[in-house]
Parts: structure tokens; sequence; C-alpha cells
């Protein structure tokens, strides 16, 4: 019994992790096609915020929608379907001829992306032992480093070569993993479960969140997700840009991401190791806490050393503390409301992600420095970390309600 649960296990992490892996693919992809698209269609620095805060505006719709259907229809059918609406709508996007189609179509990409994230971790954490869940949603997080690998290394080959076009269209791959898909995952054993029972509304779900008994964890949710998803998306998704303004050519910007970007799985996985040992709130807060302190670093960086040093430690803490987040977020709360709670947390999440990537734009064309810039990204993580330190608590361990 215990081989075939393991088995099981496996195969669910083998199979949402992929989904997640063409995820990381397709965001890690816009940040390299946005260094792109400033030449291609001589975007300025406002405009180049814009694309990646639509992706965010869509991310916020689809994490709050989808996340209330998954406590109405189900984690696999909202998984699916969440799926298939990203990977389409990435390939469509490579047909773009202006920057207002693009930003159409990246809405919807955003739609499908903000929704499969939460929906998917619910899943595998309401789907393993209890002994298990949180490394094993550790890992599920762990696929996003493969994707955002795969993504530098497709940027770096194919987009100077062959174009950002081409690039867009092999992240369409992920609509024909959805047939598989629907055939072999199961859905959460502990949603199934709650079938036969009374139905409640969504206006009830969604009030139940701010009751007496889980309004501290939604407002701790609410915070560390607005601060790290602001910090994180401002960050990254300008990774690329932010080396050629720092004075490196498109092609050796992308060559210096793609050797932080190997970083991310070492801080996936010791947090993975870290997490069922000294449980989630260490691990969050140990490694917002690295995130910052490297942020600062990062952006006030004047030696190639030193900007690659605090950019490799950059990935390793601030993945590895969305591998804590991931793995936290849906045991703040009961079966009957996880999806909710969880989407909720990631939507207002994404209001940070459409202000980072904006804010990073308009201080640019208003040539404030770079460390001003990561300065406000470091002050956002560690508030973040001081909302988990003292509203959290420890779920290492316990079993889901």
């Amino acid at each position: 019994m215990n081989n075939k649960k393991e088995i099981t296990g496996g195969k669910l992490l083998a199979v949402a992790g992929t989904g997640w892996l063409f995820d990381a693919m397709d965001v890690g992809m816009l940040s390299f096609i946005i260094a792109a698209l400033k030449e291609h269609w001589g975007l300025t620095p406002g405009q180049m915020g814009w694309i990646g805060s639509i992706n965010s505006i869509g991310m916020a719709v689809g994490a709050l929608l989808f996340g209330l259907m998954a406590d109405k229809v189900g984690r696999k059918n909202v998984f699916i379907i969440t799926l298939l609406l990203f990977s389409l709508g990435s390939g469509a996007s490579a047909f773009s001829t202006t920057l207002s189609i693009f930003l159409t179509i990246r809405f919807i990409v955003g739609m499908g992306l903000g929704g499969e994230l939460p929906v998917a971790s619910t899943l595998v954490s309401e789907s393993v032992p209890v002994e298990n869940r949180g490394r094993t949603v550790v890992l599920l997080e762990s696929f996003w480093a493969v994707g955002w690998l795969a993504s530098a290394i497709i940027s770096y080959f194919v987009i100077p070569k062959f174009g950002w076009q081409t690039a867009l269209l092999i992240s369409a791959i992920p609509a024909f993993f959805t047939l598989y898909l629907r055939v072999g995952l199961p859905d959460s054993p502990r949603y199934t479960a709650l079938k036969g029972q009374e139905k409640v509304s969504v206006f009830s779900n969604l009030a139940k969140l701010w009751s007496r008994e889980y309004s501290r964890q939604t407002i701790m949710l609410w915070v560390v997700w607005f601060c790290v998803v602001f910090s994180y998306y401002g960050m990254f998704l300008w990774l690329p840009s932010v080396m050629v303004m720092k004075g490196f050519s498109l092609i050796k910007s992308f060559q210096y991401v793609l050797i932080m970007t190997l970083a991310q799985l070492p801080g996936y996985f010791t947090a993975a190791w870290l997490i069922e040992r000294v449980g989630r709130k260490f691990v969050l807060v140990v490694y917002l806490i690295g995130t910052a302190l490297c942020a600062y670093f990062f952006g006030t960086a004047s030696s190639i050393g030193l900007l690659m040093t605090s950019g490799i430690l950059l990935s390793f803490f601030n993945l590895g503390a969305w591998g804590g987040l991931y793995a936290y977020t849906p045991e703040q709360y009961p079966t009957k409301i996880r999806g909710t709670g969880t989407g909720m947390a990631a939507a207002f999440g994404r209001i940070g992600g459409v202000l980072g990537p904006l804010l990073v734009g308009y201080l640019a064309a208003q040539k404030i420095p770079i460390s001003t810039i990561f300065t406000i990204f470091c002050i956002s993580v560690f508030i973040g970390a001081a909302a988990v330190f003292i509203l959290g608590k420890e779920t290492k361990k316990q079993e889901l309600e």
C-alpha cells in the first residue's frame, strides 16, 4: 500500500511538475523577449514595464477566478483548463504584429498561468501523505527552475538567431501535454470526499477567509504574497534588461542570466530538505532575508564578480523562498475553502506583480539608479519575512483539515 502511494505521489508530482515547468518556461522566456522586443519594436522603458505587468494583471484575474472554480468543479478540471489556456495563448502571441495585440494575448496567457499555479500546489498538497507534503510541494516548485533554465537556454540560442517568435512557438508545446493530463491525472482525494456534502456559495467561501478563525492567516499570506511577487517580477522580468543597462551586450546579458538561473535548483533542493526538518516558517523567513540582502548587493554591485555572486545567491534564496511559500499557503485553510484561500492570496500577490515591472520601467525612465530600485525590492522582501515571522504559525507534520 505504501509503495502504491509513493508511485501515485511520484506520478502526480511528475505530471503536475511538467505543467509547472512549461509555466516557468513561458514566464522566463518573457524576460528575455522583453529585452529583444526593445530592439525589435523600439520600446520605451514604460512600454517594457507594461509587458510584464499585463501578464501579472492576467495572473491576478486567473488566480481569483480559477481559485474559486477549484472549490466548485475540482482541482483536476481547473488544472487542465488553465494549462491549455496559457499554452495556446503563448503560441498565438508569436504572431503579434503590434504591442497592443501582444499585450492583449499576454493577458490571456497570464490568466491561465495565474490560475494553474495555486491550483496545482493545492492538488499536490491534498494528495500526498503528511510526512512528505511540504517536501513534495517544494519539489513541485523546483520544476519552475528547470523551466526557467530551459527558457534561458532557448532564449540564448534561439532568439538572437531565429527571433523571439520562434521561441514563443516552442513554448506552446504544453497544449499537447494537456491531452495526457485529462486521461491520467487523478483529482484530489480530499476534494473528492467532499462531493457528497452540501455545496456552499462563492461568497460564503470568501467571507470565511476573513472570519475570526482564518483572518490572521489571510492577512499574513496576502502581505507575504504581495511582497514576494512584487519583488520577484520587478527583479527577474527585468534581469536581462538590467544587465544591458549595466553595460553588457544583449548576448552577454543572456549568458550571465543563464548562469544565475542555474542557482535556482540548489535553492529549491535545500529548501525541500529543510522544510520537513526545521519547518515552513524557518525556511520562509531565512530564505526571504537572504533574498533581501542579495537584492541590495546585486543592485549596488560595481564589479562583475560581486554582480555574479549576488545574482547567483539572489536566485538561490528567492526560489527557495517560493518553494516554501507554495508549500505553506494551502496548509492554512480547510479543504472546503483551500482553493479559494490559496487563489485569493496568489491573486492579491499578483497586484504586486503588476506594480513591480511598472515601477522599474518608470524609475528607469526617470534615470533613477539601479541600486535605488533594488533597495526598494530589498525592503519589500524584508516586510514579507516580518509578516511570516510575526503572524505565521508552523504547520509542519500537521494533517490538513
